[in-house]
């Protein structure tokens, strides 16, 4: 009689990368939908570029590598990348802004390392990176909030906007986290009274509160379904927190804002749920994760405070997936019938 061989895993989540990142893209709707109400439509467009031509680029490089072009489409990771890109860039910037991010984001940060599971980096990441760093006029052009220009652009001065036929200096207006840089010898509660960004009642700047707070459902929603843990998010916000609490010197804009205003406006909070969380580029075990999302958030805040960007999340994600292998290398957890835990270069010698 011949027995059947079997090895482990013998049970299965059910969840597949499909299905996960179907409810990743599902999570940021909170978000995006605050995006929309309070900057209009061109959120929507940016996604719309940044989708098609992420799909495009992940199926002419499986067309040129002879891979199956529908199967590696179907596990929407590209999707999810263009989503994220598409959520952190300026609603109106021109169209090539959001092709040219996403060629990056797939074609450099992902599919030259060999795709999905070995990008060392943060694909949406990097081309937001790209983006800043090569055109730093048409990402900062953040359009204002719905309130301060009565009403957001119709659809059709969207698309006006957006492919060039129409100017969108009488849209825009600086972020909240550029005006506090900007006004750092006003005392902060003088600038929230003179700041239309601030005087009416919002503490981390109109729209941006209220998109961060969508984030946070999104991210809370993701933890429900335990598609991410709570380590990296929380050690980010924690250490964000606990820095700005501590140079917050009471009313001075010099230290960059309150606590709120840090965990609620800019990035903060698509960071700290849909991009400190990536499986692949950040770390594995969850000693790791708290390291990386602790030191995440000591770059944000210290690029916040005083270095050259405002908004400070891509650059402090960056440099901790440099980080990721080395902290990894020594926050390995202990394996069953070890008495210590061992680092990954002590299994390599073996």
């Amino acid at each position: 009689m011949s027995l059947m061989r079997i090895t482990s895993p013998h049970a299965h989540s059910g969840q597949s990368t499909a299905k996960v990142m179907l409810q990743v893209a599902a999570a940021t709707v909170p978000g995006v939908l605050a995006l929309v109400v309070f900057f209009g439509p061109g959120v929507l467009v940016n996604i719309a570029l940044c989708v098609a031509t992420a799909l495009a680029c992940e199926a002419a490089v499986m067309k040129l590598r002879d891979r199956p072009v529908g199967f590696y489409l179907k596990d929407y990771s590209a999707l999810v990348t263009a989503l994220l890109l598409g959520i952190a860039l300026p609603p109106y910037c021109p169209w090539w802004i959001p092709v040219i991010g996403s060629v990056s984001a797939i074609l450099l940060a992902k599919q030259l390392y060999g795709g999905m599971g070995y990008n060392p980096f943060n694909p949406a990441m990097v081309g937001y990176v790209v983006l800043l760093i090569s055109f730093p006029v048409e990402m900062t052009r953040w359009v204002a909030p719905a309130e301060l220009i009565q009403g957001t652009p119709a659809l059709g001065e969207t698309f006006a906007l957006i492919f060039g036929n129409m100017n969108v200096d009488g849209f825009t207006r600086a972020t909240p986290l550029e005006i506090v840089r900007h006004n750092q010898s006003t005392i902060l509660a003088q600038l929230y009274e003179m700041e239309p960004m601030f005087n009416k009642g919002s503490i981390a700047g109109l729209g941006w509160e209220m998109a961060n707070f969508g984030f946070l459902l999104g991210g809370l929603f993701l933890l429900f379904r335990r598609l991410i843990t709570w380590h990296a998010p929380v050690a980010m916000l924690v250490t964000l927190t606990a820095l700005s609490v501590v140079f917050y010197d009471g009313g001075s804009s010099l230290s960059e804002g309150s606590p709120l205003l840090h965990l609620f406006s800019g990035a903060t909070m698509l960071g700290a749920f849909f991009i400190v969380t990536d499986p692949v580029s950040g770390c594995t075990s969850n000693k790791g994760r708290l390291i990386f999302g602790a030191g995440v958030g000591l770059l944000v805040f210290v690029i916040r405070a005083w270095g050259a960007y405002p908004d400070a999340v891509a650059f402090a994600v960056l440099l901790m997936n440099f980080a990721a292998p080395f902290i990894d290398n020594y926050t390995l957890p202990r394996t069953y019938g070890h008495k210590a835990a061992r680092k990954a270069t002590d299994l390599e010698e073996q």
